[in-house]
């Protein structure tokens, strides 16, 4: 048996990979991962000036709570540049962590972009690789979408976006699209950097809610994308995929104050 070299196994030298939210901290992993096999990369973020030090192909900034100009960027750069061969529903963001700082304007913000936004790049890359009859779209999600941990509207978004995966699975698998998702838990990104450098404190007290006993990195987030997305998984669809060092396999936390020796 001869084993594949790294660019047979994931099959994505030469194909065209769009990310949204390119200048985050995972959006930087996904973009690095793509490159890594010899994908054609590019992105989208809010500003330019967010991807402006990113090796990428083709550079979009759109705002993805304006339904209008996002369905304006995406339906011209398949006009110019062709139907990505992958999309990277990436982009999102959280203000509002508990119920007690969800207001109307928060909820709708945050739907707005981590949801609808999604939706309306995706309906017309969808409509494309459906007529070309082959297509992969891994959308990164989170554990919030399948337990609560917090931040009720990004959470509601996010699991608004597992049903929207599972739909496209079912109903645009039979024109060679498949479309997965992947559930974070705590990222170790510069926005986490940031928050401990004010709390310190804090990871002490999340860490022993992970099994594996820390943070998820982005590289990790990353691979699991290029793995969905690549040929690797050429049977894999509909799926929602946990990253998050084992925080959903079952409450840890629990385990040790409850049930541990005493």
């Amino acid at each position: 048996m001869t084993l594949p070299n790294s660019l047979d196994f994931f099959g994505l030298e030469d194909k065209k990979i769009l990310i949204t939210g390119a200048g985050g901290g995972i959006g930087r992993a996904l973009c690095a991962a793509f490159r890594l096999v010899r994908a054609h990369v590019s992105g989208a973020d809010a500003q330019l000036l967010f991807m402006e030090d990113i090796a990428l192909e083709h550079r979009l900034a759109f705002d993805l709570g304006n339904s209008a100009e996002t369905f304006k960027e995406i339906t011209g750069f398949i006009a110019s540049h062709g139907t990505p061969d992958v999309l990277i529903n990436n982009a999102g963001f959280t203000r509002g962590e508990t119920l007690d700082q969800v207001d109307g304007e928060v909820w709708e913000r945050e739907i707005a972009i981590n949801l609808n936004g999604a939706f309306h790049v995706t309906a017309p890359i969808v409509d494309a690789m459906s007529a070309r009859g082959s297509g992969s779209i891994v959308f990164i999600s989170s554990v919030n979408g399948l337990n609560h941990f917090g931040n009720p509207a990004y959470s509601a978004a996010k699991a608004g976006l597992i049903s929207y995966m599972k739909a496209l699975a079912v109903e645009r698998g039979d024109h060679g699209v498949r479309a997965n998702a992947i559930c974070p838990g705590s990222v170790r990104t510069h926005a986490w950097d940031h928050r401990l450098q004010k709390q310190p404190e804090l990871l002490a007290k999340l860490l022993p809610h992970y099994p594996l006993g820390r943070m998820v990195t982005p590289e990790e987030v990353a691979n699991t994308a290029l793995f969905l997305a690549s040929s690797a998984a050429s049977g894999i669809t509909g799926t929602a995929l946990a990253v998050d060092a084992g925080l959903t396999a079952g409450n840890l936390r629990f385990i040790n104050d409850v049930l541990g020796d005493h």
